[in-house]
């Protein structure tokens, strides 16, 4: 890792080299968002337009990061978000990012649409690997996916609720480019996803013991419903902006569901978050944990597994920096009082504008 830390010391340069090494095929898969990209770029706009409120005289000289995220104790309040086609940005994908993750002592969300298969993603972490899963089939189908799950090993079972149809994303459309895995799925199994209901969900929960987790929640009626419907993690979600446009950034969307559910079950969000400060933002905003996806698929296409794992440790150092100057001693520290919305945005929002410095918008 030695080399990396010399030719890595900001995550722009870890970007960029990503950026380099992806195919316009894949570079367009991956930046994009659906039809005009406006929930895309507003995930940046929600989390540009909070600014910190830092407190100061507070003794930050030993800072804890640890947190309780899914069945284990992880090193940092972030984990590795569901993405399905890991192999597109590096050969060994989901076992390489599995790796990278167990080292660092986070979580890994594998998505249900690698072409590894789940014993070997399974296999690649030794720390919490939650399996995400997209229905492809009906109920029996469901239920049998459910119990593979179980039994492999995985730590918990995450369902995707913001598909219920295949967006129009325009990026991909404009190259003629069709995610291959979808050729492998009948339209009859495409329409099982349409037809999944929260008596899907309730059946699930009565014959599932995994911690269950719904990613793609929006608004404070489904987060209430999902507690009514013993979901240990709502997930707010939008997709990273790849499903529905004109959305709301997650941000915004996770005031009106931390007030809906308070306590009563745990928050994870993801959506455009590039930096320490970002995570400390949702952090103090109520979310218990962050999911990071295009970041780490960069990291991965720039050196494979030891971008991944260097990322992360760029991402730690941030995350002191932020709790530290913020004045907080432990992510428990942290509270609403530390963020407040600002009117005015200092940068035009868009994937990249954590990073204003980079070469390649």
């Amino acid at each position: 890792m030695g080399d990396h830390q010399e030719k890595f010391i900001v995550q722009q340069e870890i970007l960029e080299a990503g950026l380099a090494e992806l195919d316009p095929l894949a570079k367009d898969y991956l930046i994009g968002g659906a039809e005009s990209e406006a929930t895309l770029l507003r995930n940046r706009a929600a989390i540009e337009r909070r600014a910190f409120r830092p407190r100061v005289l507070v003794d930050v000289s030993q800072l804890s990061m640890e947190t309780k995220i899914v069945t284990r104790m992880s090193q940092l309040p972030v984990f590795l978000a569901p993405v399905g086609a890991l192999h597109r940005f590096h050969s060994q994908g989901d076992s390489a990012a599995g790796f990278a993750a167990n080292k660092m002592g986070i979580p890994m969300f594998f998505g249900s649409l690698s072409q590894n298969a789940p014993s070997e993603m399974r296999a690649s972490t030794k720390h919490d690997a939650i399996y995400q899963l997209y229905v492809r089939g009906d109920s029996n189908w469901v239920d049998e996916q459910v119990r593979q799950v179980e039994d492999i090993g995985f730590d918990g079972l995450c369902l995707t609720v913001d598909s219920a149809v295949y967006s129009r994303r325009e990026r991909d459309m404009l190259r003629r480019f069709s995610k291959p895995w979808r050729k492998e799925y009948s339209p009859n199994a495409l329409n099982d996803q349409a037809g999944f209901t929260w008596k899907d969900i309730a059946r699930i929960r009565r014959n599932c013991k995994l911690p269950i987790i719904l990613k793609g929640i929006a608004s404070h009626e489904d987060a209430r419903l999902a507690v009514e419907h013993g979901v240990d993690v709502i997930y707010v979600s939008n997709h990273g902006g790849r499903q529905l446009d004109h959305a709301r950034g997650t941000l915004d969307a996770l005031d009106e569901i931390k007030t809906a559910v308070s306590n009563q079950t745990k928050l994870f969000i993801d959506g455009g978050f590039m930096r320490g400060s970002d995570i400390v933002k949702a952090l103090a905003l109520g979310a218990d944990a962050v999911g990071i996806g295009r970041l780490y698929c960069l990291a991965l296409a720039a050196v494979g597994e030891a971008g991944v794992i260097r990322m992360l440790e760029i991402l730690k150092e941030e995350l002191e920096t932020a709790l530290a100057l913020v004045g907080a001693s432990s992510i428990s520290a942290l509270s609403p009082d530390h963020v407040v919305a600002e009117p005015f945005l200092v940068t035009q929002p868009h994937l990249f504008s954590a990073f204003p410095l980079m070469e390649t918008k």
